[in-house]
């Protein structure tokens, strides 16, 4: 897939504090509007950002659709003129509660994307769902994969199948998997021919030590652009006819 507009999509990695959404939130806000300044048309948050990965929480962390987060990111959303994808722990009024991203738009309107595959383990806390994320923005098509989605060959070919034009993975990514993780998602973009992303963790959350490196691979499978570690970041990556071009502004200073 070709697209004659550019679109640059900001990958925030940032630090994220066990079960304190206000608090988290603020940071979201702050990596929000210097994404906006940065010309970012899509800002991207891990997996269960708003929240850090605290499965064992997840039952009464769990988020209405209609939770007041999700008006305040919204509401960054159409200020900044940006489309923003956070995770969230969402109520699921069947059962257990999903992994999910809030998309929020521009326009004011809000819709999630829920994780479909679950890491084993995860099942005593969650339920796998089967909303899935596809998103157009300045007619770039994106697909939308949390975690343990892009290592199922199938969610990435149905992306494939629906004419995605970026492949974007929220994740929790640690130290030990990194490796693997990269050249799955390498193999993706290689085998799809079209750019994937990646959002990741870089504070200790759910007992997992996490390795930053959020970055962006090309069609060719080529690591492109990818942040400096665990360094508080946002991945600033510019799409442009399924090539990336990309930078890295390290963010500090957001809590005194």
């Amino acid at each position: 897939m070709t697209n004659s507009q550019a679109i640059t999509i900001a990958l925030a990695q940032l630090p994220v504090t066990k079960a304190a959404v206000d608090d988290n939130l603020k940071t979201h806000l702050a990596y929000i509007e210097r994404a906006a300044a940065l010309g970012a048309n899509v800002v991207a948050f891990p997996e269960l950002s708003l929240t850090g990965y605290e499965l064992a929480l997840l039952s009464q962390l769990a988020m209405p659709r209609d939770d007041a987060a999700f008006a305040t990111l919204t509401a960054a959303a159409v200020a900044n003129n940006t489309v923003v994808i956070a995770g969230c722990p969402l109520h699921n009024p069947h059962g257990k509660p999903y992994i999910a991203a809030v998309i929020c738009f521009p326009n004011g309107e809000h819709t999630f994307c829920l994780k479909q595959h679950l890491h084993k383990g995860e099942e005593v806390y969650c339920a796998p769902g089967t909303e899935s994320g596809l998103i157009n923005v300045n007619d770039t098509r994106i697909a939308l994969a949390v975690c343990a989605d892009f290592t199922h060959p199938s969610h990435a070919a149905t992306a494939a199948a629906q004419q995605a034009d970026v492949y974007l993975a929220s994740a929790l990514i640690s130290p030990g998997g990194y490796a693997k993780d990269a050249e799955l998602l390498a193999a993706i973009a290689k085998r799809h021919q079209l750019p994937v992303l990646l959002a990741n963790h870089v504070s200790t959350t759910g007992g997992w030590q996490t390795c930053g490196n959020s970055g962006g691979w090309n069609a060719a499978g080529e690591l492109t652009v990818k942040a400096n570690g665990t360094q508080p970041s946002l991945v600033l990556c510019r799409i442009y006819n399924g090539a990336i071009s990309g930078s890295v502004e390290v963010m500090t200073n957001l809590h005194s």
